[in-house]
């Protein structure tokens, strides 16, 4: 810190995180701050080696919810090794950002993708990379290999275009070691599944994901997540969990966000209520109800988040949405036996048509994809159950008996997204997976989660500030998540950035045509490498599995 006077005035200089302040103190006043005024950054010292990189003329922000500012970014070895002025640099390519946007790389907190990208020709994941996502999180919703050992290997034998982040599914472990039975596991069990666990963190993975809505994570009682949460926090990880109940079906989306904050209170860890929603007419409004119970676990010291896709419309599987837990036990083919039982025939179709009235009717869902018939892809349940002249519980198990089907499910309405997304604990997230152009009709979300965002919530709207929105793909996210030197620009971080000019992102993905990459995105960067260049995919793939550290 140096001082010196201006006339009357006492000028303190200091340096707050790397940024120089200038401080002004009243004359003898010394100890009181009078003003104090951010300057821009100092000219970076450059070393005598050219950078690898160099992005001048850009508008920087770096992903903490501050405004942009004015700044170069020069790389090298994949990561930013200065920001601020650096004009004269030497570099082995020199990018002009034109006065776009410079924002880090988008982290996805929940992606179905990483089955996809195991499949030749989509390593790339280009559908992601288009929206400006440059690291994905999967394993999601308790589901995903029980050996993360294998599942890096493969990715790093095939080479993936984003950087991905491993969880250990609850779901997968549970039927490891007890199938899918419905019951609590014996300690013996009960420690297997917690060896898994921890073979799992000592893998990398970040944390653990649950599906206590889907079987078998619905099989389970809270003592046996917080059990193997335990586990987890040893090594500093994280729950994320596709909550018991986002409707009606048992205790209701509020209890069920309840006990998430149960499972993070009495394990010390940090838990997310993941892709949260009301869903259903009866559970519109809850929205509301249940982010009160986040703030007030905040308040009392609960490190509890939510992350979420911005969109009206679900989409899950048709046993998930339709079929009672208790006809899920033991399997597939034990369910399928159940649906030519004609002692539970009645029962069947009572629960099923609780579950249709929970999400709006049969008009509500609409087949995304469905292996023995693809004719039936873009079509309502309610037109399909039409067609063949009979209810759409019946219709729902004659569909199942040949094959399962997935479902966008039009269940949730726009005043709570609106309030879910305005919190400052939400993540961004899309929920996609990644299928090959032109399978089925999938959730556009896939394409499009990211950029809607930007375009829809942020320009158009203006629900939220660009500079919350890119918070919430970026610093939160990776801070949530544990992601360290990503997220965020600044010296020593990776360099994973993406260049656009926010009035230009657009999601084009719809309902009826979702094969629709998104637009916008001029520059994306990960490790340093670019993915997509001056607006064209390159061929690369410098993604890495991700290692907790």
């Amino acid at each position: 810190m140096r001082t010196f006077r201006v006339g009357r005035h006492v000028v303190l200089t200091l340096a707050l995180g790397g940024v120089p302040l200038l401080l002004t103190l009243a004359a003898g006043f010394e100890g009181r701050v009078a003003a104090a005024h951010a300057v821009q950054p100092a000219a970076q010292p450059l070393r005598a080696a050219p950078f690898d990189m160099l992005i001048v003329n850009g508008r920087v922000m770096d992903g903490t919810g501050n405004p942009w500012m004015r700044a170069d970014i020069a790389i090298r070895d994949g990561r930013i090794a200065a920001v601020g002025r650096l004009r004269g640099a030497a570099a082995a390519r020199t990018i002009d950002a034109a006065d776009r946007l410079v924002t880090p790389g988008f982290i996805d907190v929940h992606t179905h993708a990483a089955e996809g990208m195991t499949r030749p020709g989509l390593e790339q994941a280009r559908p992601y990379l288009a929206q400006g996502v440059t690291t994905l999180v999967v394993n999601p919703d308790g589901g995903g290999p029980v050996d993360l050992g294998a599942q890096r290997r493969q990715f790093e034998t095939t080479g993936i275009g984003p950087n991905v982040a491993l969880l250990i599914g609850h779901g997968t472990v549970r039927q490891a070691v007890l199938g899918m039975a419905d019951r609590a596991p014996s300690g013996t069990e009960l420690g297997r599944m917690q060896e898994i666990v921890r073979t799992a963190m000592e893998a990398g993975a970040y944390g653990m994901s649950s599906g206590l809505f889907y079987a078998p994570g619905s099989y389970a009682r809270t003592d046996e997540v917080i059990a193997l949460m335990r586990v987890v926090g040893e090594y500093g990880g994280f729950h994320t969990s596709h909550i018991r109940d986002e409707s009606n079906y048992t205790v209701g989306v509020v209890a069920s966000v309840n006990e998430i904050i149960e499972i993070a209170e009495a394990t010390g860890t940090r838990g997310v209520a993941t892709h949260l929603k009301a869903l259903g007419p009866d559970s519109w409004g809850l929205a509301v109800a249940a982010a009160m119970r986040i703030d007030l676990a905040r308040r009392r010291g609960v490190e509890v988040f939510a992350d979420q896709y911005p969109y009206e419309a679900s989409s899950t599987s048709l046993t998930g949405a339709l079929i009672p837990r208790w006809a899920q036990v033991n399997g597939n083919e034990a369910m399928r036996t159940r649906f030519t039982d004609p002692a539970l025939a009645d029962r069947l179709r009572r629960d099923i048509r609780e579950n249709l009235a929970r999400r709006g009717g049969a008009g509500t869902l609409v087949i995304a994809h469905y292996g023995a018939d693809h004719s039936l892809e873009g079509q309502s349940l309610e037109a399909v159950a039409k067609a063949r002249g009979e209810a759409p519980e019946d219709t729902a198990m004659a569909l199942l008996l040949k094959g399962n089907a997935s479902l966008v499910s039009f269940n949730m309405v726009e005043d709570d997204i609106v309030h879910v997304m305005r919190q400052p604990w939400t993540m961004a997230s899309s929920d996609g997976g990644l299928v090959a152009m032109g399978q089925g009709r999938p959730h556009p979300r896939g394409y499009g989660a990211h950029a809607r965002r930007l375009a829809r919530y942020v320009r158009e709207r203006r629900v939220i500030s660009l500079e919350h929105g890119v918070r919430s793909m970026t610093t939160l996210p990776a801070a949530v998540v544990g992601i360290r030197d990503r997220g965020v620009i600044r010296e020593g971080a990776w360099a994973d950035l993406a260049i656009f000019d926010p009035d230009a992102v657009q999601d084009r993905a719809t309902y009826e045509a979702p094969h629709q990459l998104a637009a916008g995105m001029d520059f994306v960067l990960v490790n340093g490498v670019p993915v997509i260049d001056n607006g064209t995919f390159t061929e690369a793939r410098p993604g890495r599995v991700l290692q907790r550290e």
